[in-house]
């Protein structure tokens, strides 16, 4: 069975005043908070063992969740009494691994095949493979395609096909040899492994991302996932 890592101890600014005093990962989405979401994810993919980095109101997290034996998981808590980004969260924990494990965010919302993504891993090889959602950007305006100084063709309001960093990483133990304290995974450690040559792999996809970062976003979803529950007569 593989491993996991959930970074869960940010302050979630972006949505404040929600998370004045409740963590982003544990704000509520119907009937459960989001971070169950995550957890219910993996475990669909086979994953039994994860680890909840945590900080920020800490306690609430480790209240609820436990052991993780209520959800079909065994949960490790590791707490961070300074914030120390997405990479560096993860250094206590390099003697873990001696497979390929994923690490994930706890509050992004995605229905993401993690059991297909370390497949794609083992496959592939290399140090590391990112998870990147599909999504098309509508431009405002019409473009003209221009060569030698002459327009070749129009596109009336294109959509642009852009691959987001979801969030989602399978790596190899490796990794560990590239990050220091307080490092963040796309600004530090993926340009370094790429200025080494390293292998780093695009497993594309295109099922349902959301980082809920606004806090319209946020009452929107939670509003529909509420519906759902009331017309489904049950909770989710």
């Amino acid at each position: 069975m593989a491993k996991a890592i959930l970074l869960c101890g940010g302050q979630g600014t972006r949505l404040r005043p929600y998370t004045y005093s409740i963590p982003k990962p544990m704000l509520p989405l119907g009937s459960r908070p989001i971070l169950q979401f995550v957890i219910e994810n993996m475990k669909r993919a086979g994953i039994d063992e994860i680890y909840l980095t945590v900080g920020y109101l800490k306690s609430q997290i480790i209240e609820y969740f436990g052991s993780g034996e209520k959800f079909g998981v065994k949960l490790h808590y590791v707490s961070e009494e300074v914030e120390q980004n997405t990479a560096g969260s993860t250094l206590p924990l390099s003697k873990e691994f001696d497979e390929p494990f994923v690490v994930g965010m706890g509050d992004h919302l995605s229905s993401i095949d993690i059991k297909e993504m370390l497949t794609f891993h083992k496959e592939k090889g290399g140090i590391a493979t990112i998870g990147l959602k599909r999504q098309g950007v509508p431009l405002e305006y019409g473009i003209a395609e221009v060569k030698d100084g002459r327009i070749t063709s129009f596109r009336e309001k294109p959509i642009l096909q852009n691959f987001v960093n979801a969030g989602v990483y399978v790596f190899d133990p490796k990794i560990f040899s590239y990050i220091k304290p307080r490092e963040d995974f796309a600004k530090d450690v993926f340009p370094r492994l790429l200025a080494d040559r390293h292998q780093l792999n695009a497993f594309i996809f295109d099922s349902y991302w959301l980082d809920i970062g606004r806090t319209t976003d946020y009452e929107q979803l939670n509003q529909l996932i509420s519906v759902i529950d009331l017309v489904a007569g049950k909770k989710l």
